[in-house]
């Protein structure tokens, strides 16, 4: 079985062209380099190099013997990198901040699984609706929710999720309601629940289709939990990103108001410094992050 460290030896030898660069490159005398690789030579029985004072040139089959050396040294160190990355735990701190929506809907319930698998992990969770400017002030990673794709920056970024906005209204409004709405022209007789006073419309989309919908506004909040509690309560049809009412639609609380329309989508991404997502601590947290938000 050959020796890998003279097979470094050997290709180091010949990627530096001579026994005298090398020893200079690896520290170790030129003495020391040539016999260990005339030694190589000795266990497989065949000359791999012409040596002499003025020239150092590969035999023909120390070229074809250099080419599976150096294939071999790489592989060897790529087995060593998957045991190293594998050996490195995650650990030290992680900062990290979030709307508080997706604070409260996605990440509440499933933080201790992360602090349950990674014990020398500690995640420090900052939740706020202002932008955050990362890279200054000292974050490893941002959640962001958008609605168009994020402009170009310094910043990593990796998408976690796509989800539609949609209509919804509780069972007892529709119920109620002497009209329920069957078209999107019929929403123009119905109570909205609105994010904004200036924001009085809804843009519907359907295959290809596209149009603008005026309800009657009934109440305005710009906080999702906000709207749908008023809708739940009865109070008119809000127009939420499907995570926000997810468990609400499976209670019955609420259903889909014209179920063949969306106003849109929202994306969710993390982003973060590039030098930070190679950290063993933070690749975890992306990678758990990527499977909370595929599992929704």
């Amino acid at each position: 079985m050959l020796n890998l460290n003279d097979l470094s030896l050997f290709v180091a030898a010949v990627e530096h062209g001579g026994f005298a660069s090398a020893s200079r490159q690896l520290g170790i005398p030129k003495s020391t380099l040539s016999k260990r690789v005339a030694e190589l030579e000795q266990r497989l029985g065949a000359r791999l190099i012409h040596r002499s004072s003025r020239s150092f040139t590969l035999t023909d089959v120390g070229r074809a013997f250099h080419e599976h050396a150096r294939a071999a040294l790489i592989e060897a160190e790529a087995a060593h990198d998957v045991v190293r990355q594998r050996a490195a735990e995650p650990s030290g701190t992680v900062r990290l901040t979030t709307s508080v929506p997706v604070a409260q809907q996605t990440l509440a319930p499933r933080l201790p699984e992360l602090a349950l698998a990674y014990p020398k992990l500690h995640i420090q969770l900052d939740v706020s609706d202002r932008f955050v400017d990362v890279a200054q002030e000292g974050y490893d990673l941002a959640i962001r929710s958008h609605f168009a794709p994020l402009p170009d920056s310094e910043l990593v970024q990796r998408l976690l999720s796509t989800e539609p906005i949609i209509l919804v209204a509780s069972p007892r409004y529709l119920a109620a309601a002497a009209d329920p709405p069957s078209t999107p022209e019929a929403l123009a007789g119905h109570d909205g629940l609105l994010t904004r006073p200036m924001a009085t419309s809804w843009r519907l989309k359907r295959d290809d289709h596209t149009l603008t919908v005026t309800p009657r506004p009934r109440m305005t909040a710009n906080e999702s939990t906000a709207l749908l509690a008023a809708a739940t309560a009865g109070l008119g049809i809000a127009c939420l990103p499907l995570s926000v009412c997810r468990s609400a639609l499976q209670r019955g609380d609420i259903v889909r108001v014209l179920p063949d329309w969306t106003a849109g989508h929202v994306m969710t991404s993390v982003v973060m410094p590039h030098r930070r997502g190679q950290l063993p601590a933070v690749r975890a947290v992306v990678d758990f992050l990527a499977n909370c938000f595929a599992e929704e």
